[in-house]
């Protein structure tokens, strides 16, 4: 029995190198980078996009949610520092005024947009996954439901990576702003998680004023394509993985890509406006439902988003 096994142990010894070789071989043969374009990369979304209709994603547009409390405010001065470190990062310069859109100190170039997409779609990503696992904790810990906020937020940053996964297959990152990166994601995890713990109400406006700024970088990247600035956009065919999750035409360009993430910002900015207006523990998600009302009540499409742009107040809806 002992040499049987010893026999058996001394070729598996001998067959180690070989094996070694052969896996080393099929890992050579494999895509080893993320921005290797693959079919087998493509499956269907854990959550479905709702249909915006091209008219919808067109309508939506730049708004401002007047900070009205001291919590409101506290978030918006804690988004002024978070945006110059946005601007810093990418190299971002926004012009003051319209009169200012063609000096050449402020227009941006495709790879310049691009290296902004990324670095703000990686941060974007994080308040939604952060918001739904504390919220699950918490349902889990206090033996609780949770009103159906987890999985709104969780979409949400679901759609945040899928923005950032779209972008990945237009540009290439350096190291540099791997980095930063990297860097933006440590702190902005570990600052956004303590201050949900503490105070979700805040978070939920800072989100929302997060969104504006998206809103804002996305709708003067259109203003740009519109001017025909960036003529290689406009024909340019939308990356594969973009037409499969918003369910575009065959014949999307990059052009109707930046239309339908705008859309996507401007959809968060409502929800998470409307967030910091309800009571984080007893008030249900009113994106959850529909509930028959003879006034406009928040959908989880563009259907009513234009009656309130930067959220809905309580007593508008039936929490």
């Amino acid at each position: 029995m002992l040499r049987l096994g010893t026999s058996v142990l001394r070729q598996s010894t001998l067959r180690a190198p070989l094996l070694a070789y052969s896996f080393r071989g099929m890992a050579s043969k494999a895509p080893n980078s993320l921005f290797v374009a693959d079919k087998y990369d493509l499956s269907d979304a854990a959550w479905a996009h709702p249909n915006f209709s091209v008219e919808q994603i067109k309508a939506v547009g730049v708004a401002h949610h007047q900070p009205k409390s001291v919590s409101d405010k506290v978030a918006h001065k804690t988004l002024g520092i978070v945006r110059w470190c946005f601007d810093f990062a990418t190299r971002y310069k926004h012009p003051p005024n319209k009169s200012l859109e063609n000096d050449p100190k402020y227009i941006m170039t495709p790879d310049q947009w691009l290296t902004r997409f990324v670095f703000l779609e990686s941060v974007a990503g994080v308040p939604g996954m952060v918001g739904g696992m504390v919220r699950h904790l918490h349902s889990l810990r206090l033996l609780r439901r949770d009103r159906a906020w987890i999985e709104t937020l969780l979409e949400e940053a679901y759609n945040e990576r899928m923005h950032l996964l779209t972008f990945i297959k237009m540009t290439k990152p350096g190291l540099f702003m791997r980095a930063m990166i990297l860097m933006a994601q440590g702190v902005f995890f570990n600052g956004f998680f303590v201050a949900y713990l503490l105070n979700p109400r805040i978070c939920h406006r800072f989100v929302g004023y997060l969104e504006e700024e998206a809103v804002l970088t996305y709708t003067r990247c259109i203003d740009d394509l519109e001017r025909g600035l960036f003529p290689e956009w406009a024909n340019q065919a939308a990356p594969d993985i973009a037409k499969q999750y918003w369910k575009m035409p065959e014949d999307a360009t990059v052009k109707d890509l930046i239309y339908y993430v705008r859309a996507d910002e401007a959809k968060h900015r409502e929800v998470n406006h409307t967030f910091g207006n309800l009571k984080q523990n007893l008030d249900r998600n009113p994106y959850a439902a529909k509930i028959g009302n003879s006034r406009p009540q928040p959908s989880k499409d563009l259907d009513t988003h234009l009656y309130r742009p930067v959220g809905w107040e309580r007593d508008e809806i039936n929490v």
